[in-house]
């Protein structure tokens, strides 16, 4: 009788994702794959104009990708280690040129561009991306990982 019950606690605990319907079936690429993959808006770079439109809201565990597009207008950045530090960067894209980071703490534009970022979001909390030495609401993006 104790190998039977041991046995079946055994077979309830080794298949939970069958038991749970709202598990995101990712296949074998898992968090990288075309299935969890989100675009957000782009953030623009550009004097006197506001970075993005609208807060960002983001599930940990979900790939994102996004672009920062700098009109040359000004040399501006964004800096946000905190943001940096709660995501996992799979690369970032300059030009045809793919860069996989170990980490970041923030981007530079001193001429016009557009720079491609993908990352999974990991860490739940609020973060801020903003334009360095500006207190301006409209120069940065509040960012929400739930």
């Amino acid at each position: 009788m104790l190998r039977l019950t041991a046995l079946a606690c055994a077979l309830a605990l080794s298949t939970p994702a069958l038991a749970d319907d709202d598990a995101p079936n990712l296949g074998l690429a898992g968090l990288l794959s075309g299935k969890n993959k989100h675009d957000l808006p782009p953030i623009t770079l550009s004097a006197g104009m506001p970075l993005a439109e609208a807060p960002w809201v983001l599930k940990s565990g979900t790939y994102y990708e996004f672009e920062i597009i700098g009109d040359g207008s000004q040399e501006l950045g964004l800096v946000g280690p905190e943001f940096f530090r709660a995501i996992w960067i799979d690369e970032i894209v300059v030009e045809g040129l793919e860069i996989r980071p170990l980490g970041l703490d923030s981007v530079e534009f001193d001429e016009a561009g557009t720079m491609e970022i993908g990352f999974v979001a990991i860490k739940p909390g609020r973060y801020t991306l903003k334009v360095p030495g500006t207190t301006g609401e409209t120069q940065r993006l509040d960012i929400t990982i739930e």
